[in-house]
């Protein structure tokens, strides 16, 4: 990988089904990184341990998502694609920074409360130590910059600070990131609910578009979607649930939201909630198409998997080395 280029770190866990908000908030935008910056893009399947999982769905979910990316646009001969699990310096790094990372702080975490109110009967310490796992492995590539939405903000300040309270105790040793966001789908709302986030863990399947659902669901989906008062298609804060049907059509269809309005004047919901489902269409069938010849190809997803873990763990592998003897600890001759 090109050392003069920032370096930029992304991943998504393999639970659920990845949704459109996943998709034009997040990993839409990581393709035309690729050629500006060096990318490192990882499944991070061990922080979806937290919660119980069935072991054969998991499997499956992490080389679908893996896939996924690649349909998405993610080309594994200018990025590393792997998965976490595969360079065990995400987990070794994370114990390291455990030592400087304080219990008052990992309380504080906003996703932490969340979760434990969620999932009562199991509220582990993984739950609690997600933001240091998160922190390692963005630390540990000497990442630049972090693609993030509003709901990350807070595990980034926890990855900024650890490396200031690393380099400050140890010397200079992390690149202190910086997050990186992206106006346009940085916020997709649920279809029942426009004041929350599109979510893949969202009980009510109506209130989420995936990019596995097949047209007549997404179809369906949107006919059901809540609206506002009123029967006018317009932007505005009194308008929010309409105003999100307007920004997915936008980003999906590329026209602009203002032309959308003139577009849509008159037309009323019916046609215009038909025609947000068509402008998705558009967008999620060739990625489902290219998504299920990837996933058939196992050989070459395996050859994939391969080559980006080896990438990844060399530069693992030098920041964790660079680690460990500023702490202390013997280094492991080779």
């Amino acid at each position: 990988m090109d050392n003069v280029k920032k370096t930029v770190f992304s991943g998504v866990q393999p639970t659920g089904r990845i949704t459109l908000g996943n998709y034009l908030g997040a990993i839409r935008n990581w393709s035309p990184l690729q050629d500006e910056y060096n990318c490192l893009y990882c499944v991070v399947d061990l922080h979806s341990l937290t919660v119980t999982q069935i072991p054969a769905e998991l499997r499956k979910n992490t080389l679908d998502l893996v896939a996924l990316y690649i349909a998405c646009g993610i080309n594994p001969d200018k990025s590393a694609l792997f998965i976490q699990s595969h360079v065990h310096e995400h987990a070794e790094l994370c114990w390291i920074l455990d030592t400087i990372a304080y219990i008052g702080e990992l309380n504080r975490m906003t996703q932490f409360k969340d979760k434990s109110r969620k999932h009562a009967d199991n509220i582990n310490m993984g739950l609690m130590n997600y933001p240091v796992l998160m922190a390692s492995d963005i630390l540990l590539y000497q990442t630049d910059l972090v693609p993030i939405g509003k709901d990350q903000t807070q595990h980034l300040e926890l990855a900024r600070d650890l490396a200031g309270r690393f380099n400050a105790r140890y010397s200079p040793t992390f690149v202190v990131p910086e997050g990186l966001t992206f106006k346009a789908g940085g916020s997709i709302k649920s279809l029942q609910d426009p004041t929350a986030k599109m979510s893949k863990s969202d009980p009510n399947e109506n209130a989420v578009i995936t990019l596995f659902d097949d047209n007549d669901a997404i179809r369906r989906k949107f006919r059901r979607a809540v609206t506002d008062c009123g029967s006018e298609v317009r932007f505005g804060e009194d308008k929010a649930a309409i105003s999100n049907l307007l920004t997915i059509y936008s980003l999906c269809s590329g026209e602009s939201v203002a032309d959308a309005e003139k577009r849509f004047d008159g037309v009323g919901y019916g046609v215009f909630k038909d025609s947000v489902a068509d402008a998705v269409i558009s967008v999620i069938e060739p990625i489902q198409q290219q998504q299920k010849r990837l996933s058939a190809d196992k050989s070459y997803l395996e050859g994939v998997l391969k080559q980006g873990a080896e990438q990844a763990e060399r530069i693992a592998r030098k920041t964790l080395d660079k680690v460990y003897r500023k702490v202390g600890l013997v280094g492991r001759i080779r």
